[in-house]
């Protein structure tokens, strides 16, 4: 007969094959095997829930930081703008003295100015980088001058104002006025 002991049906299928095969095993092997599952269960369950999490948490204090400081630049920038809208409108003609005042200021002897229409068109030559830089910081400033179109080479020559080892920019810049 192959009734199942106790008047249970016998179970069928993949799940039935299994239960058989555990019922056949002896308690060591039935230990053992437990003990497996749920060491493998744990790992598991480490790997896919609580590794990622520990390293999310460890991190979160670098990353609160880098994002600090970029919401400190980002609000230097805001202030920056806030403070350009709040400048009066310049006309045509008061921001091309401006930008020329601050050309000769800045840029000296080694640039050269000229307009037509909106567009004004900078001829650099053997220009350092610093008062380039601080000339088209002042140039947005005070001109409300966007720059448009930059074409510009590194110069072997160095000018009077920069160190003889720093080398200087070549080249146009264009500017637009408001």
């Amino acid at each position: 007969m192959n009734a199942a002991p106790s008047g249970k049906a016998a179970p069928s299928g993949s799940l039935g094959q299994l239960q058989q095969r555990w019922a056949a095993l002896a308690p060591r092997e039935r230990l053992g095997l437990s003990v497996a599952a749920w060491v493998l269960g744990v790992g598991l369950l480490w790997w896919v829930a609580l590794s990622p999490a520990l390293q999310t948490l460890r991190s979160a204090s670098t990353q609160r930081i880098a994002l600090d400081s970029q919401l400190q630049h980002m609000q230097g920038l805001q202030s920056e703008a806030q403070a350009l809208k709040s400048q009066p409108k310049l006309t045509s003609t008061e921001a091309l003295k401006a930008l020329e005042a601050s050309a000769k200021q800045r840029l000296g002897s080694t640039a050269q100015v000229n307009a037509v229409g909106d567009r004004i068109t900078v001829t650099l030559k053997g220009t350092s980088p610093d008062a380039l830089a601080q000339w088209l910081a002042q140039a947005r400033a005070n001109a409300h001058a966007l720059p448009v179109e930059a074409k510009l080479t590194r110069s072997a020559a160095a000018t009077p104002t920069a160190v003889a080892t720093t080398p200087g920019w070549d080249g146009l810049v264009v500017l637009r006025l408001p």
